[in-house]
């Protein structure tokens, strides 16, 4: 990484780290030492960086921030509770609110573990270790490094062998304080043949700026199913750097919606590895943004094992002066033979000032393959308009419901019909046109 950019920010949040409790297990501690060593090494990302060359975070390296700190007044979050979700765990700038949160007994029973890390790194720590901190890697991620020094707080949820968890898991992270810096952490285990939906949702009490750096990693043993859906509403100021890690062991199938609508800046990379034959994958995406919003998506598919599916499908939607990213990567390994795959990137412009990069990308090592992408930028289609103007509809009318129907078709694959409803309505508020 190039150094052209100050490293003032990196240099005020490693300054700035508090003195975490120790932990009684030595990789614990060792693990943060490291991510503290290796963070110290590494430089801000720039656009003279290949992977970042469409999003300048310069504006994020000239804030003053400070470390988060735990509330000092009491925060009401049920206006964010999902009405399907009886297990939700919370956490406010960081920490974890046992007295929001909702963990039920039965989970004892079923032997479902949904709870804080901190608390459960002890008693879990054989089935913890080998997915935390391993899946995310940070030797050459200074963001992901930043998080895992910072580790404490996080949410841990472990999907027993065999298990069906019928109601999705609310994960809330809650911003309040201006200026701060806060490092959300979740790790999710679906253990042979469970299956779980976790919801990943970002909200904020407050309109200044603030960063958002998280890191998710999701590890699914064979024949587990999980359903991932990440939904990103931060202040309209704020910064949002955000480093997901998936593992899918064979015959199993992760399936993630990821909604991108808040943050001034924007970063979310999902790094999806098919490590055994016959996993599969499928992620659709959305980024509805306007003003001066920048929202950059990066995905890498690996293929590394035979018998592979994926299916991908990311849609922006970009008004005033926003700038919608999207990188694409496919990999099929040698070796990986009959892999199936297929990309989509389509682009809605709303504006003459609205812009889109998008680069979907395949590298392909092996024969025997079924691999496809495409990508498409413009404005809407002229005939669908006259269509629907020749039934009456107004000018204005048929653009509003022609827009709300091009992000709403990836918010439909969201399987929480309360969540879905809400997100239906912030799509048609925000493309509709007087």
């Amino acid at each position: 990484m190039s150094a052209v950019v100050s490293n003032g920010y990196l240099n005020s949040i490693l300054q700035g780290r508090p003195q975490l409790p120790p932990s009684p297990l030595a990789w614990f501690n060792q693990l943060r030492a490291s991510a503290v060593e290796r963070a110290g090494t590494l430089q801000v990302p720039t656009t003279r960086d290949e992977e970042w060359r469409f999003t300048d975070i310069s504006p994020l390296t000239r804030l003053s921030l400070r470390p988060s700190h735990a509330p000092a007044h009491a925060i009401d979050a049920r206006h964010f509770h999902l009405d399907e979700a009886a297990i939700r765990l919370v956490f406010v700038d960081g920490a974890f609110m046992p007295e929001l949160s909702s963990q039920p007994d039965l989970m004892e029973d079923s032997g479902l573990v949904v709870t804080d890390l901190s608390t459960a790194v002890a008693t879990h720590a054989s089935v913890i270790e080998p997915h935390l901190g391993r899946l995310a890697g940070f030797e050459n991620n200074l963001f992901a490094a930043v998080n895992t020094a910072y580790l404490h707080h996080g949410a841990l949820i472990i999907a027993p062998r065999d298990a069906k968890v019928r109601k999705p898991v609310h994960v809330l992270f809650i911003a309040t304080q201006a200026g701060a810096a806060i490092h959300p952490r979740c790790l999710l285990i679906a253990q042979a043949g469970s299956a779980v939906t976790m919801v990943e949702d970002y909200v904020s009490l407050q309109d200044d700026a603030y960063v958002t750096n998280a890191v998710t990693e999701v590890a699914l043993e064979n024949n587990a199913t999980v359903t991932h859906v990440r939904v990103q509403r931060d202040s309209l100021e704020s910064f949002h750097i955000a480093n997901c890690a998936v593992s899918v062991a064979q015959g199993g199938c992760y399936r993630s919606v990821s909604i991108a609508l808040g943050g001034r800046i924007s970063r979310y990379d999902l790094n999806a590895t098919l490590a055994a034959e016959g996993a599969e994958c499928v992620i659709d995406g959305l980024a509805l943004i306007k003003g001066r919003q920048l929202a950059d998506t990066h995905t890498c598919i690996d293929h590394a094992k035979p018998y592979g599916t994926s299916r991908q499908s990311h849609k922006c939607i970009v008004d005033g002066a926003a700038h919608a990213v999207f990188n694409g990567k496919i990999l099929v390994r040698a070796g990986a033979l009959r892999t199936d795959s297929a990309q989509s990137s389509r682009n809605l412009l709303l504006s003459a000032r609205a812009r889109v990069d998008t680069k979907p990308q395949l590298e392909i090592f092996a024969d025997d393959v079924k691999c496809a992408h495409g990508a498409t930028v413009g404005q809407l289609d002229n005939e669908e308009l006259f269509y629907l103007k020749s039934r009456g509809l107004t000018e204005t009318t048929a653009r509003n419901l022609l827009t709300y129907a091009f992000g709403a078709e990836i918010i439909d694959r969201i399987p929480i019909a309360s969540l879905k409803h809400r997100l239906e309505q912030t799509v048609l508020e925000q493309t509709k046109k007087t």
